[in-house]
């Protein structure tokens, strides 16, 4: 299932590399898509929206709630 994020704070390539390795490692088979203009993180996984952003917010940038 798609599900769409709004996340604060990335500013680089580095940025967009650490939230798709925090969100591979919830799901390794997870599609990851970066729009940096627009704040937008889209995910095709399976796993809980709560893992998910969890991960981001892990990592550091700010999640918008759902």
């Amino acid at each position: 299932m798609n599900q769409t994020f709004t996340v604060t704070g990335m500013t680089c390539g580095h940025c967009e590399k650490a939230v798709t390795r925090a969100l591979k490692q919830v799901d390794p088979q997870a599609e990851v898509s970066i729009d940096r203009a627009a704040d937008q993180v889209v995910v095709q996984s399976g796993q809980a929206r709560e893992l998910l952003a969890k991960a981001i917010a892990d990592e550091g940038y700010e999640v918008a709630p759902a």
